[in-house]
């Protein structure tokens, strides 16, 4: 069950420092979450286009658990029950109101099998084929299962994110990118 709180009013801006990948993708997946007091398992859908993002969280009986949108202008996240917040950071926003949250700039380049062009050499692991399988960024430690099935290059099949008392685990079922 998903557990809500936070507030409606928060100022509507953006202080991350980018939108993240610019190469477009739509995926598909599983995902799993907890914090300290909350969990939540479910599916992921996202959207990704260089200039913003649309991600649909479903519950475990198909129902829509949270919609994100988030551009240059700042996130909206909307609930089941269908409240809106807005927000300047879109994790303080859904870390508010899901008790976790995804990185989601960094997220863009973790699902295409990338670092982000902020994190340091040193904290970016590769394996002997150079797919990346580890990376500590902003605060997230990262796990990345490569893909190894033809025709799925350096993209991962599985991710793993820690930060403090959360973690996310994403199963990637379906990934389109370069999508127009």
């Amino acid at each position: 069950m998903l557990s809500l709180a936070g507030c409606a009013g928060l100022p509507f801006g953006r202080d991350e420092a980018a939108l993240g990948a610019s190469q477009p993708f739509e995926m598909q997946g599983r995902v799993y979450a907890r914090s300290s007091d909350r969990a939540f398992s479910g599916s992921i859908r996202w959207r990704h286009t260089g200039a913003d993002d649309e991600l649909w969280l479903g519950g475990p009986l198909g129902q829509t658990a949270a919609h994100i949108l988030r551009d240059a202008s700042g996130a909206t996240l909307t609930t089941a029950n269908q409240q809106t917040y807005r927000a300047m950071n879109l994790e303080s926003s859904m870390r508010d109101t899901l008790g976790w949250a995804l990185p989601l700039a960094d997220l863009s380049h973790y699902v295409l099998g990338n670092a982000p062009s902020g994190a340091s050499d040193e904290n970016v692991k590769r394996n002997a084929d150079q797919q990346l399988t580890s990376v500590l960024h902003n605060g997230w430690e990262v796990e990345l299962t490569p893909g190894n099935q033809q025709g799925q290059g350096a993209r991962p099949v599985r991710l793993r994110l820690r930060k403090e008392a959360v973690e996310v685990r994403i199963v990637i079922d379906q990934l389109e990118a370069d999508i127009s």
